[in-house]
């Protein structure tokens, strides 16, 4: 967006107001006012040329930790569904094809921003707006829906991920917590290990419940980096813990196959698109930046480094343990300290992850409640509405049987709508009336039917696991420490 932005934008993030019918007088008055309340800083004209904002290496730390987190371990599995030749090719893709679609949502909010001499644009915005620039008159005509149709794929894109981290951390504490009486520092014993049943996970769910309250409770973007920064530590650690592991002894992989069946290459196209999860950030990301201009460069090398390890990770752990692979790769890590330390790392990096990809929903819901109160309800209300999603994510964790596989079917429409499907169509859009070559065209029709492949491959593949037998679901999510 352009270099001059309002330093009191919320968190330049997601100013999705759901179709207030405020005229644009009363609309610059809200926002400003619930900018200067979430920031905490007085607000500024759009046009003032002093801003405050993250800076690149923050922007950069924030759009890695975005990408990074629960998919990163289930990639080994992925390969084997996918082939160990067919697998790293097709993730290397599916990388490319992201960082694009990123890039295009980026060059379509820039573009109308200056045309509508905005200091910042959000996702919901600019499909709306690129709806309106489109030759059609019925798009034009129900232009807002796009605004609404956003709003609603992030909200539960991002409160799904939510969601899965509570599950994610409260299965991986409690299967450290009952492997503690068997767990050894000698990391080559080969025995049996004897689990000590503890209390049920959601009870472990609601331990970890006052510490997310505390950290969604954080309104502003920059405070978020520290946290964001410890995650990002605390999980390269860990993957570098699995990655000398996995490293280590790789068997003669002549015995795998090069490409797997297309039935189970529906699973891996689930997970791949589930894993590149950073879209809802991007724009918030690329608004608060203080030099917006570097942006692309930042989005380039953050999503260039996240594929990197995505295939090397994916591609060592299949390599590894070959067919044996389980569902999350710390499963087949052995039972001693240091292998058990990945899991610790791992609950710590989520638990700071989850203040992020709640930093969206937020921002999406908070602006529509808080204009309907007084400046001194603002900040009761904000607090209110923050702790009550919390809990309703930490309630949808704790009810839903096998909550993984419902987010996984939720996750795989709303990702590829958001990250896939929305981004090549937004660019017809935009740019159709001005002239467009049929090349361009033809890829971004392309690029929308592999998003809508990987919506049907992901719903077909969670809906398929969903109504499998109880006794077959409890056993492929259980930990087991093979040795």
């Amino acid at each position: 967006m352009p270099t001059a932005k309002s330093a009191g934008s919320p968190q330049g993030a997601v100013d999705l107001r759901l179709d207030l019918k405020s005229p644009p007088g009363s609309a610059s008055k809200l926002q400003n006012k619930d900018s200067g309340f979430l920031d905490g800083s007085p607000s500024e004209s759009p046009g003032s040329e002093t801003t405050e904002g993250i800076t690149a290496f923050q922007t950069l730390v924030h759009l890695v930790k975005g990408n990074i987190g629960t998919g990163i371990l289930g990639l080994p599995l992925a390969m084997k569904n996918a082939g160990v030749l067919l697998g790293p090719l097709s993730l290397l893709a599916m990388g490319f094809v992201s960082c694009h679609c990123m890039h295009i949502l980026v060059r379509c909010a820039q573009r109308f921003c200056h045309r509508l001499n905005k200091p910042f644009m959000d996702y919901g915005d600019t499909v709306m707006h690129g709806l309106e620039a489109s030759p059609s008159a019925w798009l034009q005509n129900h232009a807002h829906w796009g605004r609404r149709i956003v709003s609603f794929f992030l909200i539960v894109t991002q409160m799904g991920f939510c969601c899965v981290y509570i599950v994610f951390l409260a299965d991986n504490l409690k299967q450290v917590v009952e492997a503690v009486n068997s767990t050894t520092n000698n990391c080559h014993y080969n025995g049996t290990v004897v689990l000590t049943p503890t209390m049920d996970s959601r009870l472990y769910m609601l331990t970890f419940l006052p510490f997310l309250a505390l950290l969604v409770l954080i309104r502003n973007l920059r405070v978020l980096t520290a946290f964001s920064l410890l995650a990002n530590i605390s999980m390269l650690v860990s993957l570098i813990i699995i990655a000398q592991y996995i490293t280590q002894g790789i068997p003669d992989p002549s015995q795998l196959p090069l490409a797997a069946n297309w039935k189970t290459y529906s699973l891996f196209f689930g997970t791949a698109v589930f894993s590149f999860e950073s879209i809802g950030v991007v724009l918030p990301l690329e608004n608060k930046m203080k030099d917006a201009r570097r942006f692309p460069l930042i989005l380039s090398l953050g999503m260039s480094v996240i594929t990197a390890l995505y295939v090397s990770i994916g591609t060592l752990g299949y390599l590894r343990f070959g067919n044996d692979i389980k569902a999350s790769i710390t499963l087949n890590l052995p039972n001693c300290w240091l292998y058990q330390s990945v899991k610790i790392l791992y609950i710590i990096g989520i638990l700071c992850t989850y203040a992020l990809q709640f930093y969206v929903p937020a921002e999406i819901i908070l602006p529509l409640a808080i204009s309907q109160v007084s400046k001194r309800w603002a900040l009761p209300l904000d607090w209110s509405i923050r702790l009550a999603m919390v809990c309703l994510t930490c309630v949808l964790a704790i009810l839903v049987p096998r909550l993984d596989l419902v987010l996984s079917l939720v996750g795989s429409v709303s990702s590829s709508a958001l990250a896939l499907i929305i981004p090549p169509l937004l660019e017809i859009a935009t740019y159709y009336s001005e002239g467009m070559s049929p090349l361009t065209i033809l890829k971004d029709a392309l690029i929308s039917i592999l998003g809508f492949l990987g919506f049907v491959m992901g719903t077909w593949q969670a809906l398929d696991e969903l109504i499998q037998p109880q006794d077959s679901l409890s056993l492929s999510n259980s930990t087991l420490f093979t040795q």
